[in-house]
């Protein structure tokens, strides 16, 4: 990963079909954040819902198999949980109360990304979280595995 960079494209193997793998590249050879508000549209198709600090919207490669895959970021490139003001970190908490009633999720996994990316899995270099319910009723389920998500 070279320094400066808004993406690790190491850690963007997670769909077979390559398809992530290839924009990841793109992103990296562009120089920027995809994350970021001057970005987003051009990088994330799926509709955003905006609040005060963060946006909302479902992930544009959701992990498999999910009924619900959100991605919340924060709309200041930041990339450390240490940079959250507690006014922000209130408003996450609404979020997460919001989609677990709005999405009717009764279990799932909460996962924040922050920091370096050698730790992380995370291929975008800007502080975000996933909510993330499995979908054990695809056939593609493996209950062994569950759904997988890289972390590290």
């Amino acid at each position: 990963m070279k320094k400066n960079s808004f993406v690790d494209t190491n850690n963007s193997v997670s769909r077979p079909d390559g398809k992530y793998a290839r924009v990841i590249n793109e992103i990296a050879e562009h120089g920027v954040c995809p994350f970021c508000e001057e970005n987003l549209s051009k990088y994330h198709k799926n509709p955003v819902e905006e609040r005060k600090f963060w946006w909302v919207t479902d992930n544009m490669y959701p992990y498999t198999p999910t009924l619900h895959h959100r991605l919340i970021i924060h709309k200041k490139h930041i990339e450390h949980y240490s940079e959250l003001s507690s006014e922000a970190k209130a408003e996450l908490d609404q979020i997460f109360q919001d989609e677990m009633t709005k999405q009717n999720i009764d279990g799932g996994a909460l996962v924040m990304r922050f920091g370096t990316t050698k730790y992380t899995g995370a291929s975008v270099i800007h502080l975000h979280c996933h909510i993330v319910q499995s979908n054990p009723d695809d056939r593609s389920y493996d209950k062994s595995k569950g759904v997988i998500m890289r972390i590290g």
